[in-house]
C-alpha cells in the first residue's frame, strides 16, 4: 500500500490521532477533506448552532490552508445536518461568510439523525493549487 499524503491543521493531530482518521489526504491534485465540525480544541461541541457552523468552516478553513488552499479552490462540498427542516435557515445564514460570491461550489446537503452531538459537518474536495493550471 503507497503512503497516504496526509494533511494535518496546526495543533489539531493529537485530536485526529486519538479519532483515527485523517483530516486531508492530498491525491492526484485534489485534497480531500474528511468532515470537519464545530468543535472546540479539546474535540467538544460548540453549544450554540451558528458557532458551531462558524467554528467548523474555521476548522476547515485551517485544514485547507495546512495544504496551501483556500475556499476558492474548493470544487465539491457535502454537507450533513441534523433535523435539516429546523436547522436549515439558521445554518444558511453562516454559509456566505465564508463561499463569498459565486460561484460556488457544487454542494449535496443531507439530512441526518446524530453527528455525535454535533448539528453540522462539512465535508470537501478541493483543487490543489500547483495542480490547477492541469
Amino acid at each position: 500500500m503507497n503512503q497516504r499524503d496526509v494533511v494535518f491543521p496546526p495543533g489539531r493531530q493529537a485530536l485526529y490521532e486519538r479519532n483515527r482518521y485523517s483530516p486531508a489526504i492530498r491525491s492526484n491534485g485534489f485534497l480531500f477533506v474528511s468532515g470537519q465540525v464545530g468543535s472546540r480544541d479539546d474535540g467538544t461541541p460548540e453549544p450554540d448552532l451558528q458557532a458551531q457552523v462558524r467554528l467548523a468552516f474555521r476548522n476547515l478553513q485551517a485544514v485547507l490552508a495546512a495544504a496551501g488552499c483556500s475556499f476558492d479552490d474548493v470544487v465539491d462540498v457535502t454537507v450533513f445536518m441534523v433535523d435539516p427542516a429546523a436547522k436549515f435557515e439558521k445554518i444558511w445564514q453562516v454559509v456566505p461568510e465564508y463561499w463569498g460570491e459565486a460561484p460556488h461550489p457544487t454542494l449535496t446537503a443531507v439530512g441526518v439523525t446524530w453527528l455525535y452531538g454535533f448539528d453540522f459537518e462539512i465535508k470537501v474536495i478541493a483543487k490543489l493549487p500547483q495542480a490547477a493550471e492541469n
